[in-house]
């Protein structure tokens, strides 16, 4: 395959949300963007030059090599849309918590595809399909990257030939909120604790409670709390997250909509109001090493701007 080069001098800007998905019900299926975003601007230059500048969130731990995610993300994203770079400068100022079920893999990932999309745009034009595709195939499974991508409330699925989502605003009087703990969770290690089977009654269970969170989350916020009822994950990853699992009952026994976000161990609450979110954060208090994040719906999702452009013409 003959590949082109992507011109020097040229500046990207991405902002790319935080995620959480599942939502209870919705296992690998549901998503929404959260008003947490790491921000990453790259520039193309001279061959040779791979200089990585990480402010916030794990900055003591990243990459600063061509394995840093969004490096890797980029090189695929490019490859696959016969590109190629030479030298590159990269800065990002983290603010998604790693390893906590909040989507920052899935940021990375989302945020090297935008970039390899705009580095491209003047010669290829990348539908929101391919972006989709490329982070799907990069990630895994698209219920991170949907939202991360497009914003708002997303419901994505795959078949046979590429993956696919729609997008619906939430409700205005839904309000979220994060609560963080100071352990990490592996994704890796928690989908190892999912059985290859379960009951039928459990998935028919599952059936009704994400049909329910759809109407819950777009019209009707009253009825989150038996929306967000779960029987597929949560209770089998439970073992590898106590402090999680028991604020949340404690949380769901007050009538708080609360579930583990994504593959854990943040947890997340969909308040009906203000106050409930008030509370929620009051019971989080109670528990050590827990930090509580009121966040809002990310409606745009990821942004660009391209800081500037050098004219040269592709190389063969």
């Amino acid at each position: 395959m003959s590949f082109h080069t992507v011109p020097q001098g040229r500046t990207v800007r991405v902002r790319v949300p935080a995620t959480s998905a599942n939502l209870g019900p919705g296992f690998d299926t549901f998503g929404l963007a959260l008003s947490v975003a790491d921000e990453v601007e790259l520039t193309t230059c001279e061959p040779g030059v791979l200089d990585i500048e990480i402010e916030g969130v794990g900055a003591d731990s990243v990459p600063r090599t061509e394995q840093h995610l969004i490096i890797r993300a980029l090189d695929a994203s490019l490859a696959e849309l016969g590109f190629g770079r030479e030298g590159l400068r990269l800065r990002a100022v983290n603010r998604i918590p790693h390893g906590r079920g909040m989507g920052s893999s899935g940021a990375a990932i989302a945020a090297g595809v935008l970039l390899a999309a705009q580095l491209v745009g003047d010669d290829v034009d990348v539908s929101d399909e391919q972006l989709l595709k490329l982070a799907t195939e990069l990630e895994g499974h698209p219920d991170n990257v949907a939202p991360c991508l497009f914003g708002g409330f997303t419901i994505a699925w795959t078949d046979a030939v590429r993956p696919y989502m729609v997008r619906r605003e939430v409700h205005e009087d839904i309000y979220p909120l994060v609560l963080v703990p100071e352990q990490k969770l592996s994704t890796k290690v928690a989908r190892g604790l999912q059985p290859s089977e379960v009951p039928h009654r459990d998935a028919v269970f599952n059936v009704a409670r994400a049909s329910l969170l759809v109407l819950a989350l777009t019209d009707e916020p009253e009825l989150l709390y038996a929306a967000t009822e779960d029987l597929l994950h949560q209770p089998y990853r439970a073992a590898a997250m106590p402090a999680s699992a028991e604020l949340v009952e404690e949380l769901r026994a007050e009538h708080l909509a609360a579930v583990i976000s994504g593959a854990g161990p943040s947890v997340l609450v969909l308040a009906e109001s203000e106050h409930a979110r008030d509370r929620a954060t009051e019971i989080a208090a109670e528990h050590d090493g827990w930090r509580a994040f009121p966040v809002e719906i990310d409606s745009r999702g990821a942004t660009v701007s391209v800081a500037s452009t050098k004219t040269e013409s592709l190389s063969a």
